[in-house]
C-alpha cells in the first residue's frame, strides 16, 4: 500500500470515528431533550396554543404597554403553572403522556392564578382584606405552584420555600433573634398572593416584563441558525490554532452565552458539536466534557445577554441592566481568558495539534454568507447605550430578526421559515422559559418571608457576627453558602435568595452594593460546575462519553478564574467598570495586568508553563498571578516581578530538556 493510499485510510478511519461520535452526541441530545414530555394528540394542540398564547401576549403588551403588575404576572403563572403540569410529568411517575391527574392540575394551577387578573380591582375597594374565596384560591396557587416547581427543579428549592412559609408561621416559637411574633395562616397567604411581596413579587415582574422577551428573541437567533454561525466563526478563528477544538467549544459557547442563559442548554447547543472535535484530535473526553461546561457556564456572566439573575440585579440595585453588563464585562473576560489559557496549556503538554486547514470554514465567506444575521445583537447593545429600556431592546432586536431572512438581497433562503416556523417559534418561546418563571414565582416565598418577618436582615447580622466583623470569614461563608445552595437550586433561585439573605451582610461590612451582589451571582452560577450536582458538568459528561466526577473536577480546574475574580472586585471594585467614574488609562492597565494573572493562574491550576512547573515555581507562579490581579500599581510590579523570575527559571530547563525530548 503507498504512503497515499494509508493516508487516506487513516482519515476514513478517522473520519468514521468522528460519525460515530457525533451519532453518540446527537443520541445524548435527545435524552437530554427529552426530560420534558412530547406530547401528542389533544394534548399537543392544547400545549401549542398555550405556549403560542404566552408569547404572543408577552410581545403584545410590550408593544401596547403592560398591564397592572399583578395582572401581568398573574396572567404569565397562570399560563406557565397550566404548562407545566402537560410537559413536566410527576417526579413519582414519569408517565409520557399527560393523564387526567395532569390535566386538572393543569386547570387548577391556570384558575388558581388567573384569578388574580378577575378580582384585582375589586381588591383596592376592600383594601386588599381577602374574603374566603381570596383565601382559599390563593391557598391553592402555593400548592400548585409548589408541585409545579417539584416537577420542574426537583425538591429541595420548594422544600427551602416551603420552610420559610413554616418560618412566617412558627416565629412565636424560635427563640433567640430569628424569633418573631407569628403571623396567621389568612394574613400569609394573603401576604404571598394578594401582594407585590410575594408570588407575584419583583422576581417574576422582571421575567414577565422583558426576560421573556429575551428568552424569545435566543429563540429566534437559534432556529434561523445563528448559534451554526457562532460555531463557524469560532471554527475559522481559532479552529487551526493547538488544541483548536477546544477553543473553538471555548469560543462558541461564550458567543451564544450572549443569547442564552441557561449553561445546559449552551451546552447541549454547542457541546454537541464541539465535543466530538475535541474528542478527535486527541483530547480525553472528560476534559472535552470540561472544556464545553466550564465555557457554557461562563455565558451566563457573558454581556450583552447575561443570564436572568443579571436583569434581576439591576432591579434590586436601582440601576439600569446595561450598568451591571459593564461591570460584568471585565471579570466575563477574565473568566474566560483563564479557560482559554488552561486548554492551550493542556493542549501543549500533551502535543495537541489544531484541526487541518481543509475542515476550516472562510472567515470571509461567513461573514458575507451569515452576518447579516449577527445585527440584531449589536442593536441590542446600541438600544441600551442609548438609553432605551430592555424591553424595547428585546422587542427591536425580535422584529428585527423576524425580518432579516425576508430582507431582499441579504436574505437567505435557508434561513426563512414559514406559519408553521414561526408557530413553533412561538410555542419554544414559552416552553424555554418556564423554569424562570415557576422558580421565581416560587421564590416570592422567600421574598414574602423576608419581608414579613425581617429574616433577611436578621441573618446579615448573623453572618457579621459569625465572622466576627471581618470580612473575608464573611466572603468564604457567603461562597461557600452559595455554592451548596446551588447544587439544588437553578442559577437565578439561588441568587436571588443570596442576594437577600447573604449580601445585606456584605453590604453592612462596607462592600460595594454592586461587587456584593456580583459576588454571590458569580458563585450561584459557578454552582452548575461543582460537584456533586454539577448539571453542566453532568451533561457533558453524557455528551463526552466520560465519567462524570472527572469531568466536574476538570471544569472546576478550568473555572478557577471564576472562584478568584469576585474577591479580588470586592476588594477593590474598580474591576468593576463602572461607566460614569472610568479612566481609560487606569483600566486598560488594569485589564491587561489582569490577564497575564489569569493565564499565570491557569499554569499553577495545570501544573505546567513551559515545562513541568516545581513546588517553588508553583508557589512563586501563584503569587504573581494575585499580585496582577490586584488593580494597583505597586500589587501588579509585584506580580510581574515574580511571574519574570518564573519564566526565567522555566525557560532555562526548557533548553536543557529540549535535546532529549521526542
Amino acid at each position: 500500500m503507498s504512503e497515499q493510499d494509508a493516508g487516506k485510510t487513516v482519515a476514513q478511519a478517522e473520519e468514521a470515528k468522528s460519525d460515530v461520535i457525533m451519532a453518540d452526541a446527537q443520541q445524548m441530545k435527545e435524552v437530554v431533550d427529552d426530560y420534558k414530555r412530547q406530547p401528542t394528540g389533544k394534548v399537543k394542540v392544547a400545549v401549542g396554543i398555550i405556549g403560542a398564547s404566552l408569547t404572543l401576549f408577552s410581545l403584545y403588551t410590550a408593544q401596547f404597554g403592560l398591564l397592572v403588575a399583578n395582572k401581568q404576572r398573574a396572567v404569565f403563572l397562570a399560563l406557565a403553572l397550566s404548562l407545566t403540569f402537560l410537559l413536566y410529568p410527576s417526579r413519582f411517575s414519569r408517565k409520557k403522556e399527560a393523564g387526567i391527574v395532569d390535566i386538572l392540575f393543569s386547570i387548577l394551577g391556570f384558575l388558581s392564578a388567573f384569578y388574580m387578573v378577575l378580582v384585582f380591582d375589586q381588591l383596592a375597594l376592600r383594601q386588599g382584606w381577602p374574603t374566603p374565596l381570596d383565601f382559599a384560591m390563593g391557598s391553592l396557587t402555593i400548592v400548585m405552584l409548589s408541585m409545579a416547581a417539584i416537577r420542574i427543579a426537583g425538591f429541595i428549592l420548594p422544600s427551602i420555600s416551603l420552610l420559610f412559609l413554616a418560618y412566617c408561621y412558627f416565629g412565636q416559637w424560635i427563640p433567640g433573634k430569628f424569633g418573631h411574633r407569628g403571623f396567621s395562616i389568612v394574613s400569609i397567604v394573603r401576604h404571598m398572593y394578594l401582594s407585590t411581596e410575594g408570588i407575584f413579587g419583583l422576581p417574576l415582574g422582571v421575567v414577565s416584563d422583558f426576560i421573556y422577551l429575551f428568552i424569545f428573541f435566543g429563540v429566534i437567533l437559534t432556529v434561523t441558525g445563528v448559534g451554526k454561525v457562532f460555531i463557524d466563526l469560532s471554527l475559522a478563528v481559532l479552529g487551526r490554532q493547538r488544541g483548536g477544538p477546544a477553543k473553538v467549544a471555548v469560543l462558541a459557547s461564550g458567543l451564544l452565552g450572549t443569547i442564552n442563559g441557561s449553561s445546559v442548554a449552551n451546552v447541549v447547543g454547542t457541546g454537541t458539536f464541539t465535543i466530538p472535535l475535541m474528542k478527535s484530535i486527541g483530547y480525553r473526553p472528560e476534559f472535552a466534557g470540561a472544556v464545553e461546561a466550564a465555557a457554557s457556564t461562563g455565558g451566563q456572566i457573558m454581556p450583552p445577554i447575561m443570564g436572568a439573575a443579571a436583569f434581576i440585579m439591576a432591579e434590586f440595585l436601582g440601576v439600569s441592566y446595561l450598568t451591571v453588563a459593564v461591570a460584568a464585562a471585565f471579570p466575563a473576560v477574565l473568566y474566560y481568558t483563564g479557560v482559554l489559557a488552561s486548554v492551550h496549556i493542556e493542549a501543549v503538554r500533551t502535543g495537541l495539534r489544531g484541526l487541518p486547514k481543509e475542515k476550516i470554514p472562510s472567515l470571509k465567506a461567513i461573514l458575507m454568507k451569515d452576518g447579516y444575521m449577527l445585527i440584531p445583537i449589536p442593536l441590542i447593545i446600541a438600544a441600551l447605550v442609548m438609553g432605551y429600556t430592555p424591553m424595547m431592546a428585546a422587542l427591536w432586536a425580535i422584529y428585527l430578526s423576524l425580518a432579516l431572512p425576508f430582507i431582499p438581497i441579504i436574505g437567505k433562503k435557508e434561513n426563512r421559515y414559514d406559519w408553521k416556523g414561526l408557530y413553533t417559534m412561538l410555542v419554544k418561546g414559552s416552553t424555554g422559559a418556564l423554569e424562570l418563571l415557576v422558580v421565581c414565582g416560587l421564590i416570592g416565598f422567600i421574598i414574602g418571608a423576608a419581608s414579613l418577618t425581617g429574616i433577611g436582615l436578621k441573618l446579615a447580622s448573623f453572618i457579621v457576627d459569625l465572622s466576627a466583623g471581618h470580612l473575608l470569614p464573611a466572603l468564604i461563608l457567603t461562597m461557600i453558602a452559595s455554592l451548596i445552595l446551588g447544587t439544588g437550586v437553578p442559577t437565578t433561585g439561588t441568587y436571588i435568595m443570596m442576594a437577600l439573605l447573604a449580601a445585606p451582610a456584605l453590604k453592612l461590612m462596607n462592600v460595594a452594593p454592586m461587587a456584593a451582589h456580583m459576588f454571590v451571582f458569580y458563585f450561584g452560577i459557578i454552582s452548575d460546575l461543582t460537584p456533586p450536582v454539577a448539571l453542566a458538568a453532568m451533561v457533558a459528561a453524557g455528551l463526552a462519553g466520560g465519567a462524570f466526577w472527572p469531568t466536574a473536577l476538570n471544569a472546576t480546574k478550568l473555572a478557577v478564574a471564576g472562584f478568584v475574580i469576585p474577591f479580588m472586585f470586592v476588594y477593590n471594585p474598580a474591576l468593576l467598570l463602572d461607566l460614569k467614574n472610568i479612566h481609560i488609562g487606569e483600566a486598560t492597565f488594569n485589564v491587561v495586568t489582569a490577564i497575564i494573572g489569569v493565564t499565570a493562574l491557569a499554569g499553577v491550576v495545570q501544573n505546567y508553563f513551559y515545562v513541568k512547573l516545581k513546588v517553588h515555581e508553583r508557589i512563586l507562579l501563584l503569587a504573581a498571578a494575585f499580585y496582577l490581579i490586584m488593580p494597583t500599581f505597586i500589587h501588579s510590579l509585584i506580580g510581574a516581578i515574580l511571574l519574570g523570575v518564573v519564566v526565567a527559571l522555566q525557560v532555562y530547563r526548557s533548553k536543557r530538556q529540549s535535546p532529549a525530548a521526542p
